[in-house]
């Protein structure tokens, strides 16, 4: 992890899958570091899994930087994907696709909540980590990546 980093994007797939070639490869541990030295990151759907401190029901940690606690699949199946739009932190409604989607159940206190949907966290802040329970790079909007960016410009 020599090359310098503006930010980071852990994306949605099968955490189980991303987490392994980071810890085989050695990677791991020097994106950790990055992270915690204030690298931007933003983690849709199973990279919040990786984000996570803590996974109900899951014994492996991974980055373990964002202080949340997350429940896998708590939006249900495959075929239980859904699309819908809430206020997201300051930017408005924006739209959001979930797709076996997990919530975050748990926050510590230093943990920014910017988005809920009926009554579940979907999306936190703690420092330079995002995690979002959804897939924004499925939808036609780019206000959450817009975001994410400005926050890279500014660290």
């Amino acid at each position: 992890m020599e090359n310098p980093l503006d930010g980071l994007v852990l994306p949605g797939g099968e955490s189980t899958v991303q987490g392994k070639p980071l810890s085989d490869l050695g990677i791991l541990e020097p994106l950790r570091e990055k992270i915690q030295q204030d690298l931007p990151v933003l983690a849709t759907c199973d990279g919040l899994i990786l984000l996570a401190e803590n996974v109900k029901n899951q014994e492996k940690r991974y980055l373990a930087t964002l202080p949340v606690t997350v429940r896998r699949n708590a939006y249900g199946r495959q075929l239980g994907s859904f699309t819908t739009a809430f206020d997201f932190a300051d930017l408005g409604q924006v739209p959001a696709t979930f797709i076996r989607a997990p919530c975050i159940s748990e926050v510590e206190d230093e943990v920014e909540i910017l988005s809920k949907h009926q009554g579940k966290i979907i999306a936190a802040r703690y420092r330079n980590q995002i995690g979002l329970s959804f897939h924004p790079e499925v939808d036609k909007s780019d206000s959450i990546h817009s975001y994410f960016l400005k926050i890279c410009q500014t660290k």
